[in-house]
């Protein structure tokens, strides 16, 4: 996926414009947040306030690009937890994007159950 979607964006991007891309790849630790064992995990999330969030960062200064993938089910350790891209013009553009779109999908939008 992330060669696929670097691809997509150099060809879809004004060259004046792509300076960065930034590539997220969540996966299932083996351990919890608080020190504990996890076997998996069930997560789920909000598809359609993923969209709009993803639509609002996209429209920010010196951003081209965005694209985010979350895996809804039950997911075992070393699964994929989701994939999120930032294209952009410079560091300062795509950094505090990149930061601020992952935290709120991690806070806002996906709803995580460790198993134990």
């Amino acid at each position: 996926m992330i060669d696929k979607w670097i691809k997509e964006i150099k060809k879809e991007s004004p060259p004046d414009m792509l300076g960065m891309i930034l590539f997220h790849n969540g996966i299932v630790r083996a351990t919890a947040k608080n020190g504990g064992k996890v076997q998996a995990m069930n997560l789920s999330y909000d598809k359609a306030k993923l969209k709009t969030v993803v639509n609002e960062f996209k429209k920010r200064e010196g951003i081209v690009k965005i694209k985010a993938w979350i895996n809804e089910g039950h997911l075992k350790i070393g699964d994929d937890i989701m994939n999120v891209c930032v294209a952009g013009r410079f560091r300062k553009d795509v950094l505090p994007v990149f930061q601020e779109l992952i935290t709120m999908i991690k806070t806002e939008i996906v709803s995580e159950e460790e198993l134990k």
